[in-house]
């Protein structure tokens, strides 16, 4: 989406169409990707990194990238980095939950699906006012959407994550860890 900044009009809306057609590939690969690991039984113990690891990189390209689609609104730059920056802590605090022993917890409104929907709609929003030779600020909308969906999400998965660890009885392994 960054490209789309200093290309032409028709160059801009197919970038936000190819940018669309990455969100939706990058789901379905991932989706795709559980199912053959779980469903197939070929699930490996480096897995996790290879699911994941990618996933924040897309994350941070993804919404950095949002911020620089139009260079005009200025301020959208800063945008697009909070909402990289929080889209990593959000999925962060599940993957750190589950290191410490909850459950995954995928707790919303604003998980990865909803991240790129939200940006998928935004980016059809922008090509669309291309379209109809106007500018609006669907990108910029869409990045408030996210830096405050995720900012709700990391709180509520840190309380469930809490909640589910606070409720487990002590194991010798958690026993030797410091109270607070």
């Amino acid at each position: 989406m960054a490209l789309t900044s200093t290309s032409p009009t028709n160059g801009k809306i197919l970038l936000f169409i190819a940018a669309v057609a990455g969100m939706q590939l990058r789901l379905l690969c991932n989706l795709f990707d559980g199912m053959v690991a779980v469903e197939g039984g070929l699930k490996t113990k480096s897995g996790e990194i290879y699911n994941e690891l990618p996933d924040r990189i897309s994350d941070a390209l993804v919404f950095a990238g949002a911020g620089y689609a139009f260079p005009a609104q200025e301020w959208t730059r800063q945008l697009g980095w909070a909402a990289a920056v929080l889209a990593v802590i959000t999925a962060y605090v599940r993957t750190l939950g589950a290191a410490a022993g909850a459950s995954q917890c995928f707790l919303g409104p604003m998980a990865k699906q909803q991240r790129m929907a939200t940006t998928t709609l935004a980016s059809l929003g922008a090509s669309g006012g291309l379209l109809c030779g106007k500018s609006f600020a669907f990108m910029a909308a869409a990045l408030v959407i996210i830096i405050a969906g995720c900012l709700v999400t990391i709180a509520r998965r840190t309380r469930r994550i809490i909640e589910e660890l606070e409720s487990k009885p002590a194991t010798s392994e958690r026993a030797g860890g410091r109270k607070r």
